[in-house]
Parts: structure tokens; sequence; C-alpha cells
């Protein structure tokens, strides 16, 4: 639930992994990608990076392709 509170408040979430956790930081990026509905952005070491639109107020504006 924390994860999606910062997600709508914020949009786009760095996830720090603790260097003790034994999970794949893949499986453990797929898992949080499905629960929140969130799109996972990039996998860096130990820190995942999630994006989902907020609901509300979106506040990332993507420069239109061409």
């Amino acid at each position: 639930e924390q994860v999606n509170l910062a997600l709508e408040a914020r949009e786009l979430i760095k996830i720090s992994i603790l260097q003790n956790c034994e999970e794949n930081r893949y499986e453990l990026a797929d898992a949080l990608t499905q629960a929140t509905k969130a799109e996972l952005v990039r996998v860096l070491g130990k820190t995942l990076v999630l994006y989902r639109k907020s609901i509300n107020k979106s506040q990332i504006v993507f420069p239109k392709s061409k």
C-alpha cells in the first residue's frame, strides 16, 4: 500500500532493496509492477525505479514522438 501511495503522489519512485534480501531483484520487480500496475523503468544494482501515471494529478509530461 505504501508503494501505491508513493506512486500516486510522485509517479516516479526509487525502491532500494536491502542488502540481506535473498530474493532475485528481477522477480521482486516483476511482483511489484504486477501488484501496483506500474511500469519498471530500470533496475540499477539493488535499486528499482517504477513509474505509474497519477490518476489525480499527472506531473510528468513526456515529449511527443516525431
